[in-house]
């Protein structure tokens, strides 16, 4: 009875029967579970290869590891490195998991899933794992174990950035309206005068605005180098170069908001002629209807956000609209430099005179007065 039982023990001491017994269990051995190199599926398809070396050209450039296969080294579906193997290159998986029994001299990547150490396993080089998990359960890394949940590439193109949606569209257009009609508050309570004036300007001559509004944008670079060249000349002045340019785009965007605010209230006066308010309320409704209109066309170009080809027409006309009011209103604002000049001011007319105005009087009557040099 007893020879039996030691025969037994000893057979379960076995690699062997222990192997067999792993298999019974629902797990293959590793050498029977891995087939070949020959035999390995390997990628195959433009599309296939197309996606895999776009995902390797991101990891490289990313630097996720030294060395990564080449897209030949690669096989799809799941594969085993048996106990007591050694490959010395590096190892590549897609669309499957990888066990590692034995030994990797190299970089191990998985794409799609998961890379698992199994005791006694080593690889001498890193182990990544994308879209899965790196799993070490007994073995040993010589590099570096990452696993990363997505990548900037798939399918070989570039992933778009997610399309805007309609609410965003319109949540943008609706604030930068309430800005504008804040920044118009603003000006009505502080500057009410200063808009006047280009507004005066505007009444005068649009065109001549539009104008001069297209020479102060062809300038506005020139002048920006002439000062910074300027305060180039002493060491002080260098240091206020930062100080320079942000001033001068802080001032010529201010130029620029009070031309639009001056176009958009003579285009809302129409609108609110006849009404009982008073100087100012007539000017503060009409700047709110002329801001609606411009701004309308945004907001009706947002509502298309869902159709590219119509949203983009309608981007392209407001654009358009925007910058013809916007230039001139810059124009406009130029002439009155700031609106602290009205039209004809500095250049009162002359009244006009009789034929004989150029005569000097003289207290004797009948002799002629010499005549002005």
């Amino acid at each position: 009875m007893r020879s039996p039982i030691l025969f037994a023990l000893v057979l379960s001491a076995t690699p062997a029967f222990a192997q067999n017994k792993a298999s019974t269990r629902g797990v293959d051995s590793p050498r029977q579970a891995t087939p070949a190199p020959e035999s390995l599926t390997r990628v195959s398809g433009p599309t296939a290869t197309a996606r895999l070396r776009a995902q390797l050209a991101v990891l490289r450039f990313s630097g996720a590891s030294a060395s990564l296969p080449s897209v030949e080294a690669f096989s799809v579906g799941n594969r085993v490195i048996p106990a007591g193997a050694a490959v010395e290159s590096p190892v590549g998986v897609v669309d499957g998991s990888l066990d590692v029994f034995g030994t990797i001299n190299g970089t191990v990547i998985v794409i799609d899933g998961n890379l698992r150490l199994h005791p006694g396993a080593q690889i001498t080089g890193d182990a990544l794992a994308v879209r899965g998990r790196v799993i070490n359960q007994g073995g040993s890394v010589t590099g570096e174990a990452r696993s990363l949940s997505t990548l900037a590439v798939d399918g070989g193109e570039k992933k778009a950035r997610p399309p805007h949606t309609t609410m965003w569209a319109l949540k943008l257009t609706l604030g930068w309206f309430a800005v504008l009609v804040l920044i118009g508050v603003g000006v009505m309570i502080f500057a009410e005068v200063n808009l006047d004036g280009v507004v005066m300007v505007l009444e005068r001559g649009i065109g001549r605005a539009f104008l001069a509004g297209v020479l102060g944008q062809v300038a506005a670079l020139p002048a920006l180098i002439l000062v910074c060249v300027a305060l180039a000349v002493t060491i002080i002045g260098i240091l206020l170069i930062p100080f320079a340019i942000v001033a001068f785009i802080i001032a010529f965007a201010g130029l620029v908001t009070l031309g639009f605010l001056a176009v958009a209230r003579l285009s809302g006066v129409p609108a609110v002629r006849g009404s009982d308010l008073t100087p100012r309320g007539v000017s503060l409704r009409a700047m709110f209807i002329g801001l609606s209109g411009y701004l309308g066309i945004w907001l009706i170009a947002a509502v298309f956000t869902g159709n590219p080809v119509i949203a983009g027409g309608l981007r392209v006309i407001a654009l358009l609209v925007t910058w013809v009011a916007a230039t001139a209103g810059l124009g406009a604002t130029l002439l009155s430099r700031a609106g602290t000049t009205r039209p004809g001011q500095g250049s009162k007319a002359r009244p006009a005179g009789d034929d004989m105005s150029w005569q000097t009087p003289t207290p004797v009557s009948g002799v002629a007065a010499s005549r002005r040099k």
